[in-house]
């Protein structure tokens, strides 16, 4: 009989991520060597952050050499930790505690009223250092807390990883390359990346690389502290360019927001650029769970009301997901009249648009007469919640493209149709994760106002196409002003009523059991 970890490891298909490197210069080929071997660097690094215990543990399953021993091996590979992302963080190795909320960027045994009330009595700057992106907090002798920035926690990996990049500047033959990487091993030992995130978004290379602390979807307590990752790619061009194309609109789509006008942005300044890739090698938080078909960089408030934010599209890998998972879930859950409209040009299109909306809308606010961010005013539901943003005001973004005669009108129907498929893949994440509950939200949203159709006969799902534009608007305007007014309070109402799985929803999902949830990557260039 099989195991119930084997079970659930085969929720991941095994799937090969490889893209053509021929193009590359020599010098190039020889740094591409060396931004991987930093990309795994941040493995280490993301497995200290994750949780005390888990490099010991780690040690133990490799020194495990038993079949039984091997398969956690395995699934702790693809979650980097002992706890099962797909199902609520629930432990499957043995004698492992429950996931602490705040990772092991704070002590195990600090409450968020403890963090809280230290905070408030810090000095304005050691405040904003003490909720920011880079420091740890940690205990002192007498049981206080102190905080320790991220270039002390972490040196000693953090210099390996800095010397790779600064072997491959040395190697890579472009200028904007070299300036990134020379510049992030420089930020790895001072915590301060924002030179390094403006060269990285000036970053004009054949290879693309994302590597250091961004995201902060595993901070549960506040959803302040970064975890390490590393994406490193052949871009692209031909698809790159097609796509920076729509660029050129983003201030329109943004003057037409469906909020307030005075909640919107009317000088988004110069775009951003937008870069499609090929993976070739991935390290720390994207190794994590499911796979990032998309990201939306940097996180700095400040370069995004600067610049804007870059958008990176992860060609090969969405295609994977397409094949693999999207098209067998549409067969099951959509309506036969609806599935031959789901293709991969509008799942990738949508996915881009995603991204862009990302950088549109509210960012930086004023609460109470204070200047403060979303981030800040969302804590902890930020993440949840601007994924949902990006989701639904996607859909916005691209039916205004479509009504302007930007986008092809053929893509209409089958762009809500795909994204209706879509939310099946995403909800069958969890909705304890950030994507999966976004897209709960919405889809309970819209099946509540009848652009979402379910046929309890044949237990399938469809799109009403007349009501579907009004309702994705309308949500867009709920979701935005909720960012722009940092109500905290009408998000955390608005999650609990929408972002849950109802009978309709379950009895999908249930049907969609041997369906493979994501892809477990094999890179053969990384080895």
């Amino acid at each position: 009989m099989e195991s119930r970890l084997s079970q659930l490891t085969k929720r991941f298909v095994p799937t090969v991520i490889t893209a053509d490197t021929t193009g590359l210069s020599a010098g190039n080929r020889a740094a591409l060597k060396e931004l991987i071997a930093a990309a795994g660097v941040m493995d280490s690094l993301y497995l200290r952050q994750v949780w005390s215990g888990d490099q010991n543990l780690l040690a133990k399953l490799n020194a495990d050499t038993s079949p039984a021993g091997q398969e956690m091996l395995r699934y702790f590979q693809i979650n980097m930790g002992p706890w099962s992302k797909l199902d609520h963080d629930s432990a499957f190795v043995p004698g492992v505690p429950a996931r602490p909320l705040g990772a092991n960027y704070y002590p195990e045994d600090m409450s968020k009223e403890e963090f809280t009330t230290w905070v408030a009595g810090l000095a304005p700057a050691d405040k904003e250092k003490a909720t920011g992106f880079f420091t740890t907090i940690r205990r002192k002798p007498d049981h206080t807390l102190t905080m320790i920035p991220y270039s002390a926690e972490y040196k000693d990996l953090l210099d390996v990883a800095a010397d790779h990049l600064r072997k491959a500047a040395a190697l890579t033959d472009n200028g904007t390359l070299r300036d990134f990487i020379m510049k992030r091993a420089t930020a790895f030992g001072t915590d301060d990346y924002y030179e390094s995130d403006i060269a990285w978004m000036d970053l004009d290379s054949p290879i693309d690389v994302t590597i250091g602390p961004y995201e902060t979807y595993m901070d549960g307590l506040f959803n302040y502290k970064a975890a390490f990752e590393a994406f490193i790619g052949i871009r692209d061009e031909a698809e790159t360019a097609k796509l920076s194309s729509f660029a050129a609109h983003l201030q329109e789509i943004e003057n037409s927001l469906p909020i307030d006008p005075k909640y919107r942005n009317p000088h988004l300044g110069a775009m951003a650029p937008i870069r499609v890739i090929d993976e070739v090698a991935i390290g720390g938080e994207a190794k994590s769970g499911v796979q990032t078909a998309a990201f939306n960089l940097p996180n700095d408030e400040r370069i995004v009301q600067q610049r804007g934010s870059k958008r990176v599209m992860l060609r090969n890998v969405q295609e994977a997901k397409f094949n693999q998972i999207l098209k067998p879930i549409a067969q099951i859950a959509l309506d036969s009249m609806q599935r031959p409209l789901v293709a991969f040009d509008p799942f990738f299109t949508h996915i881009l648009a995603h991204e862009l909306m990302h950088g549109l809308g509210p960012h930086n606010i004023v609460v109470k007469g204070n200047a403060t961010t979303v981030r800040q005013e969302l804590k902890e539901l930020y993440s949840s919640w601007e994924e949902a943003k990006a989701d639904i005001s996607g859909l916005f973004a691209l039916q205004y493209l479509i009504d302007a005669g930007i986008v092809d009108k053929a893509m209409e129907q089958k762009m809500y149709v795909t994204y209706l498929a879509g939310i099946f893949r995403s909800i069958r994440f969890g909705i304890t994760e950030a994507h999966g509950q976004g897209m709960a939200l919405q889809f309970n949203y819209l099946l509540e106002h009848g652009a979402i159709e379910y046929n309890q006969g044949n237990g399938t799902f469809a799109i009403d196409f007349t009501k579907i534009g009004p309702a994705t608007r309308d949500l867009t305007g709920i979701i935005m002003t909720v960012e722009a007014q940092g109500d905290y309070n009408a998000a955390k109402e608005l999650l609990a009523k929408y972002a849950v799985v109802g009978p309709s929803l379950q009895s999908v999902l249930d049907k969609l059991a041997a369906i493979p949830v994501d892809i477990a990557p094999d890179f053969p260039l990384a080895k």
